[in-house]
């Protein structure tokens, strides 16, 4: 008797010890979960690689603008690199509203020709509290009043709190080998030209600031805004990507006019699997890492949100011509822009969607932020400097961009 009460003092000594062992490691595993590393945006821009992974935490702005959807540093937005923000991204599934108005991704087709590493990521669950659905609601407004055409333009920009995984690569350059063919996708975000990527957990601590949109609320106001009917000839219903290939045939024969008809021509017709893929949409969640399906005549699948809700009218058009130029630059690009910075790409989009909207007939296009890119009124002798130093103040204060 004694030595079975003996035994089982020591049985239950030993169990109590391991469910103490047990129970420190699950504390341990709930701290380190619970426990995010503070960070801010610039220094994961200088050195993403070595985020790649952690759960952090970042006071930052989030803008959310044509074709992005980035965190730009709360006090010190030009953190001196080619690309100063984060792009943000929600957890699949997470159905929230807020996003860019248009973008394009690469993603490994079944037939790529690179060496695809899928690495194992930590899954993220979104938050929907309070804070986050005020955070999304504030991001999903536009700009509307007194305006003609403000492609992609939001009402607010948003500081927070933002807590989540970081998904960073060292080089989000497109790497290619030596016949041209695409074997590195770089990124995330548009055009997979981000070095960093943050999933979303949680919002708190949430900022609202009104855009200023006034001065060229000032010069539209009133306007009907088209000083001629569309050259596309479409109604308001029209398909958009017959409209786009109708006022492209429209654009005067020259490198801008035949790069425009090339553009556009990129989208597949009904039932055609070229690799371009489109989907009316918020393209705001995180693009799985892994290999498509399907196969692509360069082995790259080009994945194209467009969120209707954003682009209204005319402006779905112009952003088909805007995307067509990514999908371009990224599938088949000019010998000198191969290796060009990121603001190169945007900027030739930028110039093409302009042809666009002036063939269309519109008197003003006016990009996120309150740049007013193009003004029918300006003389001709000083349209093109205008247009130029709108853009490039846009590039660089807006776009988040440099050389």
């Amino acid at each position: 008797m004694r030595l079975k009460q003996r035994l089982e003092r020591v049985f239950m000594k030993r169990t109590f010890v391991l469910i103490g062992v047990l129970l420190g490691f699950g504390c341990g595993l709930h701290a380190q979960a619970a426990a995010p590393v503070d960070v801010n945006v610039c220094d994961v821009v200088k050195s993403p690689a070595s985020f790649d992974g952690k759960m952090v935490r970042i006071k930052g702005t989030v803008v959310a603008g044509f074709d992005e959807f980035v965190i730009k540093d709360a006090t010190d937005p030009n953190c001196g690199f080619q690309v100063n923000a984060i792009w943000l991204s929600y957890p699949q599934g997470s159905k929230a509203k807020s996003g860019p108005a248009a973008i394009v991704t690469a993603q490994a087709a079944h037939n790529f020709a690179g060496t695809l590493k899928t690495p194992a990521r930590t899954p993220v669950t979104l938050d929907k509290s309070k804070d986050f659905k005020q955070f999304d609601s504030l991001l999903a407004q536009t700009h509307q009043r007194g305006m003609d055409m403000c492609l992609g333009c939001a009402r607010y920009e948003v500081t927070a709190t933002l807590t989540g995984r970081l998904d960073t690569v060292a080089d989000a350059t497109m790497k290619r080998d030596a016949s041209g063919k695409i074997v590195g996708l770089g990124g995330y975000g548009n055009m997979n030209a981000y070095p960093a990527r943050l999933v979303l957990a949680s919002v708190s601590d949430v900022t609202p600031k009104e855009i200023d949109y006034s001065k060229t609320d000032a010069i539209t106001k009133g306007d009907a805004g088209i000083s001629a009917p569309p050259s596309s000839g479409g109604g308001e219903f029209d398909d958009p990507f017959a409209v786009a290939v109708r006022l492209a045939g429209h654009m005067g024969a020259g490198p801008a006019g035949d790069q425009a008809k090339a553009d556009v021509g990129l989208y597949p017709k009904p039932k055609e699997q070229n690799g371009v893929n489109v989907v009316f949409g918020v393209g705001n969640e995180a693009m799985p890492d892994g290999q498509g399906t399907k196969d692509s005549p360069d082995g790259v699948l080009y994945n194209c949100f467009f969120n209707r809700d954003h682009l209204q009218g005319n402006a779905i058009v112009f952003a088909l011509f805007h995307i067509g130029h990514h999908i371009s630059d990224m599938r088949s690009p000019k010998a000198a822009d191969q290796d060009s910075p990121f603001i190169i790409d945007e900027n030739n989009a930028w110039v093409i969607t302009s042809v666009a909207a002036i063939v269309s007939g519109q008197k003003y296009l006016t990009l996120p932020g309150g740049y007013l890119f193009y003004n029918s009124a300006w003389p001709m002798d000083a349209r093109e400097d205008k247009m130029e130093a709108a853009l490039k103040d846009f590039l660089a204060n807006e776009a988040l961009l440099s050389h």
